[in-house]
C-alpha cells in the first residue's frame, strides 16, 4: 500500500478530536480482561497442545478431531480421537469421560466445525476448548501427522511455514 503523503492509498487525514476507527469502540480495562480471560478459557493453540501431547507426561485432556472420515483419512493428529460433529448429537458418553477436559478441532480457521462440536459437547456437560487453527495449523507449524490409505497408516511431517511458526525453535516467545 502506498502511504506516501498525497498518494492514492494515503490514509485520510484525521479530524482533530475525532477518534480513529481503531479506538472508536474501546473496552474498559476490566471488560477487556474479562473478554480475554473468556477467550483463554475456551481456546488453546497448536503449540500448547503439541507440547502437552509430545511431553513427558500423559496429557490432561483428550483431543477430538470433529471432521469427516474422509478428512480424518487425509490426515490427523496422532493421539486424537475421531468423533465427527454429526455423531455428537447422539451423545459422546461412550467415548469421553466427563471428568477429562476435551479439546476439539476441525480443519482450520476458515471452518467453524470445531465451534459447533464444542457447543454440542458443552451442552452435554463437558468442559471443552477449541484448538485455534485446527488441523491446518498443526501441519503448517511442522508437527507430525498421520494419514490413512489403502496401504495403512503413514506418518508425515512437513516443514514449518515461516508465517505461522518460528523456524529453528519451538518457542514463539508469546
Amino acid at each position: 500500500m502506498n502511504t506516501a503523503p498525497g498518494g492514492p492509498d494515503a490514509p485520510a487525514p484525521s479530524v482533530p478530536g475525532t477518534p480513529s476507527a481503531v479506538v472508536r469502540h474501546l473496552a474498559a480495562p476490566a471488560r477487556a480482561a474479562a473478554h480475554f480471560r473468556a477467550l483463554l478459557d475456551c481456546t488453546t493453540d497448536v503449540s500448547d497442545v503439541a507440547g502437552a501431547l509430545l511431553g513427558e507426561r500423559e496429557p490432561d485432556f483428550v483431543l477430538v478431531d470433529t471432521r469427516s472420515a474422509e478428512s480424518w483419512g487425509q490426515g490427523h493428529i496422532p493421539g486424537a480421537l475421531h468423533l465427527p460433529t454429526a455423531t455428537l448429537a447422539a451423545g459422546a458418553a461412550p467415548h469421553l469421560d466427563p471428568a477429562v477436559p476435551v479439546v476439539v478441532h476441525c480443519w482450520g480457521p476458515g471452518c467453524n466445525g470445531a465451534q459447533r462440536a464444542a457447543l454440542v459437547l458443552a451442552g452435554q456437560g463437558y468442559r471443552v476448548k477449541e484448538l485455534l487453527g485446527g488441523f491446518e495449523y498443526w501441519v503448517r507449524e511442522g508437527f507430525a501427522y498421520e494419514t490413512a490409505g489403502a496401504g495403512g497408516a503413514a506418518r508425515r511431517q512437513d516443514l514449518p511455514d515461516r508465517l505461522t511458526a518460528p523456524l529453528g525453535t519451538a518457542d514463539c516467545g508469546c
